[in-house]
């Protein structure tokens, strides 16, 4: 999927994203909970392929002398993400490619992905983007889905956990852990499923066959965590990039 078509997709989503996000919302509070132990001190922080924000809440609570930087392709769900923003909020919405983030290099002190990379189709400028941006000793922390998700709906699989650890470390990230939980989907009908993918922008992600099915649909999801070190890759010259301390609020 293009950049521009995943933002039409997404922007099409935006007002009903939040009412089909229980795998998302699993996954984030996974992510929060393997957070928990690792100390680390953080200016900046950056919610990358935020949503409307529900991660950004809560990585406030987590951090609370940080600056959450929310990115995200789509405006209209970071407009959503804006709606509900606390006045006492200190987070910044930035709307940018995740294959192009607009910080300097080593300027942040942690990117948080949760489910970024199921959209993205190839992962390695992603993490070369995350390598350079974050300050040596800086953590990367994500969730993804693994192969062995949404069997027989989809002709292509997942990235292997093994794939993933291999692009980070050649990405110049260090130390890489990956860890799986599983999950079963079970819906009763192949209408509320395509309901619920629709809501977050997928639909196109059914085959035609099933969606012209009247059955009871059970799959699985393998939720893959991950997370790994900054080791100070440095990139290449000729582009123009924003101290992540320079960006400023927008209220709207």
């Amino acid at each position: 999927m293009s950049p521009a078509d995943a933002q039409r997709r997404f922007d099409g989503a935006a007002g009903t994203f939040d009412s089909a996000d229980f795998v998302l919302a699993t996954t984030r509070d996974g992510l929060l909970a393997r957070l928990k132990p690792i100390t680390i001190d953080a200016k900046y922080v950056v919610d990358l392929g935020s949503a409307t924000g529900s991660a950004g809440r809560a990585l406030e609570r987590r951090f609370k002398r940080a600056q959450i930087l929310a990115v995200d392709l789509s405006p209209k769900l970071l407009q959503k993400a804006r709606s509900k923003k606390s006045w006492l909020s200190k987070t910044a919405f930035v709307q940018a490619d995740a294959a192009a983030l607009p910080f300097s290099d080593h300027s942040v002190d942690v990117v948080f992905a949760n489910q970024l990379l199921p959209w993205i189709p190839d992962s390695a400028p992603v993490f070369s983007e995350v390598s350079r941006v974050l300050r040596q000793d800086g953590l990367f922390l994500f969730a993804t889905l693994g192969p062995d998700s949404l069997r027989g709906l989809r002709h292509e699989p997942f990235a292997d956990m093994h794939d993933v650890g291999d692009a980070l470390v050649r990405a110049g990230l260090r130390d890489p852990v990956l860890d799986v939980d599983r999950m079963t989907v079970t819906y009763e009908n192949t209408g509320s499923l395509v309901d619920d993918f629709s809501a977050i922008g997928a639909r196109h992600c059914v085959p035609d066959e099933i969606k012209e099915m009247s059955l009871e649909l059970k799959f699985e999801l393998e939720l893959v965590y991950g997370h790994c070190w900054g080791g100070g890759r440095r990139s290449a010259g000729g582009e123009f990039r924003v101290d992540a301390g320079q960006i400023g609020m927008r209220n709207h």
